[in-house]
């Protein structure tokens, strides 16, 4: 049995931190019903197509394990099969701009007196204020989150990652506040409403950098790269380049190829307890015991000639060779893998963590699994749905339409053309 078996969510997502929030539902075996415009559908199912003819790997990689039904919502015919959904399911999950929904008639209050046990679960760009009605993408989340300005080298601009932190990391936080509204369900028989803002979940991913905010009000944050360089902070927390934000000195490092290969690098970081360790393996054992390099804070301002001589020994090595040769003495390192050589990872196939799909229309492709693994729940990916390709199954066995009724709703055209 599948943890959520039996429950169904009424899918109002479109691009990718909905369908994050409903993929993950539909992983953990949900029934996911993805309403979508009869004719266009997801917008993201023909942005970035990389297969003419064939929905996008952006939207496959993001919608596996649902079923799509077309339906003109603003249509009264389409309002009444609505009305029916919410009565049947168990959760409902839009990204609208504010306020689009309570323009089609169904607010939170009209959802509620329909299935009072509905969970109405709403992604936005910003929380309720001053800018509640902005319109927000990943990287608009990202800077207004903080961690463009906490990300890059202090004398460069603020760089955005290539993480979703915006989009899909709010996502992630829906889906855990969706479970968490079912549990308590549970106890109290009512649904409520839960919601995530993209600026709030990227500040909760950058927690460490408000932390050190707060420090640098005490004095200098030591164990930043400008400190050993002397170089003054300013009121707010800087830029730290690669440096490790967990308190412990850390660099990416050039590895063997590096001249040829943009990712032959390492991270390496330098913890109290490992130190006479790393001293040994680059051969500088006399810096055990030579005086300012002993201890922690004697080091802090002569990282930078640490760090010099640690890449020294690197780039002798490759990365693997690094980690095959460190990770044996408990020296925290990591190679710096490219997306080709992840998607090459057998380890990660044989985990479930990456996935090969087959596609009607685009063949087969790798794609992302689900990075939570249950012991009592497998996962098995599906594809993506085509548009509208379970609109009919959704009418018969979700909702019960037959005979002159189910003729008259197809004929309607409220729910596009039915396959």
């Amino acid at each position: 049995m599948k943890a959520l078996e039996g429950i169904k969510v009424l899918d109002f997502t479109h691009v990718q931190s909905g369908p994050t929030c409903t993929q993950l539902l539909g992983w953990f075996g949900a029934d996911v019903i993805k309403v979508e415009r009869p004719g266009v559908g997801d917008a993201t199912r023909k942005q970035l197509v990389d297969v003419p003819g064939a929905d996008s790997l952006y939207f496959t990689m993001l919608n596996h394990n649902k079923r799509s039904i077309e339906l003109n919502s603003k249509d009264s015919v389409g309002k009444k099969i609505l009305t029916r959904l919410i009565q049947e399911c168990d959760v409902l999950v839009e990204n609208f701009a504010p306020g689009a929904l309570d323009r089609m008639g169904f607010s939170w209050e009209n959802i509620q007196e329909i299935n009072p046990r509905i969970v109405m679960a709403s992604i936005k760009g910003f929380g309720p204020g001053k800018y509640q009605d902005c319109k927000v993408y990943e990287n608009v989340a990202q800077c207004a989150g903080g961690s463009a300005s906490t990300t890059g080298f202090r004398d460069g601009p603020p760089l955005v990652t290539g993480a979703q932190i915006g989009d899909s990391g709010t996502g992630l936080h829906l889906c855990l506040g969706i479970v968490t509204a079912l549990f308590q369900r549970e106890k109290t028989g009512r649904g409520q409403k839960v919601s995530a803002a993209m600026q709030d979940s990227v500040l909760n991913l950058t927690r460490v950098k408000l932390r050190d905010q707060q420090r640098l009000d005490k004095g200098p944050l030591t164990e930043y790269s400008q400190f050993g360089e002397g170089v003054e902070f300013g009121d707010s927390t800087p830029r730290a380049g690669n440096d490790s934000g967990g308190g412990q000195p850390g660099r990416i490092l050039k590895c063997k190829g590096w001249e040829q290969d943009p990712n032959a690098y390492t991270y390496f970081i330098i913890q109290a307890a490992i130190w006479k360790k790393v001293c040994d393996v680059i051969g500088e054992p006399e810096w055990k015991t030579k005086e300012g390099f002993v201890s922690p804070p004697d080091r802090l301002d002569k990282l930078n000639e640490v760090f010099a001589r640690i890449e020294k020994w690197t780039m002798t090595k490759t990365k693997f060779e690094v980690m095959e040769i460190c990770n044996p003495h408990d020296i925290p390192v990591g190679p710096i893998l490219s997306m080709k050589e992840i998607s090459e990872d057998e380890g990660l196939f044989a985990t479930g963590t990456l996935v090969k799909v087959s596609h009607p229309e685009r063949g087969e492709y790798i794609s992302v699994g689900n990075p939570i693994k249950l012991s009592d729940s497998s996962v098995e990916v599906t594809r993506s749905p085509l548009l509208g390709e379970h609109t009919k199954e959704i009418l018969t066995e979700v909702l019960g339409y037959s005979g002159d009724e189910l003729t008259d709703i197809i004929s309607s055209g409220a729910v596009g053309d039915v396959k």
